[in-house]
């Protein structure tokens, strides 16, 4: 199924009224990831829960589980990202990391704009880039990186239960999860898709930097 081109245009005037927000943190890394737009395809083994939905049933969000040999984050969901290098700007940084790690290829006229900075607790500030991917066939994991790639559809970020936010005695502000099927994504990659729905789709302002990080993302 192809994605309405419409969906583009309400993704692009969203993104274009928001007054997004950049965070300056001086020991923390820079770095970017992609929030790609794609058709849904196959899909990625998760339940069919809606046959149709408003939220347009044929667009879906490029994921990845890193790989269980990575360092950090192993085996976590996340969005195709990294460090930015010295000489490039977010979007070209999320565009070359879209590129490394599955293999879609794309120039900057796929840029549709920016979300709002988020600072990790393992020490990096992430510029979140909306990129239209559009088919992305091509689109294979980097072994040294990913070991899957899933297109997630939008509408299963749009489910009543999302977020879920979990309270914790020590902190002033909750973890917050993106459910998926049966199971879920934790913030940081989940607060970006949380402020994708909020602000891509449903077109509400939605801020999500005070939003906490599980432990097990910490390092």
């Amino acid at each position: 199924m192809r994605c309405d081109p419409h969906l583009f245009d309400l993704i692009r005037a969203n993104l274009q009224r928001f007054e997004r927000r950049s965070l300056a943190e001086p020991h923390h890394r820079a770095a970017a990831v992609a929030v790609a737009v794609v058709e849904e395809g196959l899909g990625a083994g998760l339940p069919d829960l809606l046959h149709h939905d408003i939220w347009n049933p044929a667009a879906a969000l490029l994921l990845t589980r890193r790989s269980a040999r990575l360092r950090s984050h192993a085996g976590q969901w996340a969005l195709p990202g990294g460090r930015i290098d010295e000489g490039e700007t977010p979007e070209q940084a999320a565009l070359r990391e879209l590129s490394e790690e599955v293999g879609v290829v794309l120039d900057e006229r796929a840029i549709i704009g920016r979300l709002d900075d988020f600072v990790t607790r393992s020490g990096y500030v992430m510029t979140p880039i909306v990129v239209w991917a559009g088919a992305a066939r091509e689109a294979t994991p980097n072994p040294d990186e990913v070991a899957s790639i899933h297109r997630i559809p939008v509408r299963e970020f749009m489910r009543e239960d999302a977020p879920l936010l979990d309270r914790l005695e020590e902190h002033e502000h909750p973890v917050l999860r993106m459910p998926v099927g049966d199971d879920w994504i934790a913030a940081p990659t989940a607060a970006i898709i949380y402020q994708f729905r909020e602000v891509c789709i449903a077109g509400r302002d939605t801020r999500v930097a005070h939003f906490e990080q599980p432990k097990f993302a910490w390092k």
